[in-house]
């Protein structure tokens, strides 16, 4: 109760017209009926499974999709929005309740300074304008994990709004292409959270724990459909999506079944659902027809907030007693967009390879530390942590935190390569042996298990030798322009000094032969 939850909503977005897998545009013709036509009990139409979207035939007609999110969000803070009662984790049931919290008559709320510069931090992140004079707001409605009868919100007039996202996807026919796109934002709002009512069906009762509610994040997906140049259809509303993975198959699946409702004769109703995670559906919750009063008014226990710039903060105010947005702005960290621009440009990496480093938590910061620590070209520790480290983990399921190989390690074996000491091949084999977690440097397991490149060219030499003359046919091929088989000759020569020798020098020493 009172936790602190910063709420954001995105204005509808239209989706694509012509898209293929996932995308808004879908064929005529109803889908087979699924398992979640059985939980309503009504016609197989309004419960359809999701399928691949396909372009449509002539004369069939488009639809476009509109897709609005409203996200909630827990702030990471030590105390409740309006309370001073402790946020922790999985602490037992109503053990953080402060008499605020349980609505206790003669009580008051307390704004919590953290969160207000949370939220105003969200709002510059999000290219947003805050609003230096914002007002909160009681909704009233009645449910058992509201005890007060009533949240405390923003309603009129929110601490930032009409903001902006920008991200990219990587699309296209050629490699690296990344197609921008961007998601407008609606409004920031600082909202207080419910309780958690706890269903036992096996006692037919429900429980009330009012620590806090819902946990860090969930969405709720509003979702209509119509035809290009047509008016907005009905919109329904997915509630409490708790992961990015269901979202998507929420939104995919209610566009589908919107689609096959209406092209079957249907209506679309103005109604609340939830998503079955199991079964992959929606299933209706609630209609919405009846408008919900939820007869909004000023919160009378709460001032306006008012926020402050370089210019307009008063002479002599003293700081803790305000909140600058220039001096946030300030603290603001690298957003991931400039990151990855950064990434493209200083290390010559593709755009699709800095979103990797990025998306995977502790990446990035361990690409970074391997970068100071060798002195291997970036493009070469980018291959390597992409393709070699991250494989490693991803087969494993560990974390970056989780890996038994660290940035200095990886970069002492990157400098062997770098200096030609050992093969990539050989390069391979350490980090396998290092993956065993039995706290060998690189040096060493290259030492115990003889992995250096051979360095003496006249042994090299023979080696060659010995190979052209076992294999007469390789050499005669050669020698009649078969450009692939040299190749085959220094696989050979590789094979016969356990892949000690360099590819380089060995194609080196083989055309000096063959010439002669």
């Amino acid at each position: 109760m009172a936790a602190p939850v910063l709420r954001w909503g995105c204005r509808g977005r239209r989706w694509a017209l012509a898209c293929v897998d996932g995308g808004s545009c879908y064929r005529r013709g109803p889908p087979t009926g699924s398992t979640c036509d059985r939980i309503r009990g009504q016609s197989s139409v309004a419960q359809q499974p999701l399928h691949t979207a396909q372009k449509p035939r002539k004369g069939e007609h488009k639809w476009a999709a509109v897709v609005g999110l409203e996200i909630h969000a827990q702030i990471s803070s030590n105390s409740k929005l309006f309370s001073g009662s402790q946020v922790r984790f999985s602490a037992p049931p109503n053990s953080l309740v402060s008499f605020f919290d349980a609505s206790l008559p003669g009580t008051l709320p307390v704004l919590n300074r953290r969160c207000v510069e949370a939220a105003v931090m969200t709002g510059l992140a999000l290219n947003c304008h805050i609003n230096k004079k914002s007002l909160f707001d009681r909704k009233h409605y009645f449910y058992a994990d509201l005890p007060a009868g009533y949240q405390i919100t923003q309603q009129r007039l929110p601490i930032a709004v009409n903001g902006s996202l920008t991200y990219g996807i990587s699309a296209g026919k050629e490699r690296g292409q990344v197609i921008p796109k961007t998601v407008r934002v609606k409004q920031i709002q600082l909202e207080q959270d419910s309780g958690k009512s706890l269903h036992d069906d096996l006692r037919s009762q429900t429980l009330i724990d009012l620590n806090r509610a819902e946990g860090q994040l969930r969405v709720d997906a509003n979702i209509s459909v119509h035809h290009p140049g047509q008016p907005l259809g009905v919109r329904t509303e997915v509630k409490n999506l708790n992961s990015i993975r269901f979202l998507a198959k929420a939104i995919d699946y209610e566009i589908q079944r919107q689609i096959s409702e209406l092209e079957n004769g249907g209506e679309i109703l103005n109604e609340t659902r939830s998503f079955h995670e199991k079964l992959g559906c929606t299933v209706s919750m609630r209609d919405k027809e009846a408008k919900q009063d939820y007869r909004f008014m000023p919160e009378p226990n709460l001032p306006p907030l008012l926020l402050y710039d370089a210019t307009s903060l008063p002479t002599g105010a003293d700081p803790q007693q305000v909140i600058n947005i220039d001096q946030i702005r300030e603290t603001l960290p690298e957003l991931p967009s400039v990151t990855r621009e950064r990434l493209v440009q200083q290390y010559g990496m593709l755009p699709e390879h800095s979103f990797t480093l990025l998306n995977e938590v502790g990446l990035l910061e361990f690409f970074q530390n391997v970068i100071k620590e060798t002195r291997a070209e970036p493009k070469k520790v980018t291959s390597w942590v992409l393709n070699i480290f991250l494989g490693y983990l991803k087969q494993e399921n560990l974390a970056v935190s989780e890996s038994p190989v660290t940035p200095s390690v990886l970069a002492e074996l990157l400098d062997l390569l770098d200096s030609r000491t050992i093969s990539s091949s050989a390069a391979k084999q350490v980090f396998e042996e290092l993956w065993k977690r039995e706290g060998k440097t690189p040096g060493q397991i290259v030492s115990e298990k003889q992995l250096e490149l051979m360095q003496d060219r006249g042994a090299l030499e023979q080696f060659c030798y010995s190979v052209m003359k076992d294999h007469p046919q390789v050499v005669m091929d050669v020698k009649k322009g078969n450009s692939r088989a040299i190749n085959k000759l220094i696989g050979l020569v590789r094979k016969a000094t356990l892949n000690r020798a360099d590819p380089a020098m060995i194609k080196e020493i083989l055309e000096k032969q063959l010439s002669t």
